[in-house]
């Protein structure tokens, strides 16, 4: 005789969002959608906020309460290896990538040192700290354009959600990007623009079996797919899309197949989001980044992908949990 699946002990959840980090607001997005789809008929969720000035609302050894963590924490102090770092400190089983995979993934500058290792192919570029940018700033800016030509964009480091980022037609407009980008990283990246360039993203599940979901394309209105068009409400207005990508299937499955590489390279389990940029006119792909904690709010790519693949947002919820909780055994 079976028993009834409500009459189980629910699976203890904590969910953590806020942190300190710029993706604060983000953070507060993601984790109400997720809270808002974890069947409460197999789930007992707890909400950990944590404060922008880095406050926990609960004492850390009470996480071993818990069966599972669910981090639903963006950029530094979240989704860069040091929260999974205490949680494997804590024995707690968590969702999402492990300490090196997160911390790879989160260094823009690391991760395309990893991608060319592995001869996956990346946008020529160039790292700039904040003490060189002091020094000599000028000489800098006209290096970069001699080495990269323009346009560049310009990025933290160690920032996700397009947050600091500059696309730059000058040097006027580079020196004016590396400021902006300084802000929120001590380490600058100044990297090629990909010519005629289509922004294709892939979701990976998994563990050590990893499958990708179908490829979606993002057309911006604007420059760049920017912090306004992935997350604000008027996103949707400014941005397209189009899931599946409208490519070959013979292009889909390289680029599918290029993502699975791409989290084995950077050794991510549970999750990640694979953003590619390909030229337009070539078809030629490049590695652009990885998301280890990708956006959950209703217009984010890594849950939508999964849907058009077949795998409903609860489902998806449930699959990560059971990956996390595998990993932990």
């Amino acid at each position: 005789m079976t028993q009834d699946a409500t009459s189980q002990p629910k699976i203890k959840v904590a969910v953590l969002y806020g942190g300190q980090s710029g993706e604060h607001e983000v953070s507060l997005m993601s984790a109400a959608s997720v809270m808002e789809e974890l069947d409460g008929d197999r789930y007992e969720v707890t909400p950990v906020l944590i404060g922008k000035d880095g406050r926990w609302p609960v004492p850390l050894e009470s996480l071993r309460e818990f069966d599972v963590v669910f981090p639903v924490l963006h950029g530094p102090n979240g989704e860069d290896g040091t929260v999974q770092g205490l949680l494997r400190l804590l024995g707690v089983p968590f969702v999402g990538a492990g300490v090196l995979g997160s911390a790879v993934g989160m260094d823009k500058a690391i991760f395309k040192d990893v991608m060319r290792a592995h001869g996956l192919p990346v946008a020529r570029a160039m790292v700039v700290l904040g003490h060189e940018w002091r020094s000599r700033a000028e000489s800098i800016a006209t290096q970069a354009v001699m080495a990269l030509g323009l346009p560049v964009f310009v990025k933290p480091a160690n920032m996700g959600s397009s947050v600091g980022i500059s696309k730059c037609k000058s040097v006027e407009e580079i020196a004016a990007g590396v400021v902006e980008a300084l802000k929120w990283d001590r380490k600058v990246l100044i990297e090629a623009a990909v010519p005629h360039a289509r922004e294709l993203e892939v979701s990976v599940l998994g563990n050590e079996e990893q499958r990708a979901s179908v490829v979606g394309e993002i057309k911006p209105r604007r420059e760049f797919y920017d912090y306004a068009a992935k997350y604000l409400a008027k996103g949707e207005e400014e941005s397209e899309l189009i899931i599946p990508a409208p490519i070959s299937d013979a292009l889909a499955r390289r680029v599918r197949d290029m993502a699975v590489e791409v989290a084995r390279a950077v050794d991510i389990q549970g999750m990640t989001r694979v953003d590619f940029l390909m030229n337009g006119q070539t078809e030629e792909l490049f590695v652009n980044e990885v998301n280890t904690i990708p956006g959950f709010t209703a217009i984010s790519m890594y849950p939508k992908l999964w849907m058009a693949t077949g795998l409903s947002y609860p489902a998806l919820l449930d699959r990560l949990i059971q990956l996390a909780l595998e990993r932990g055994r």
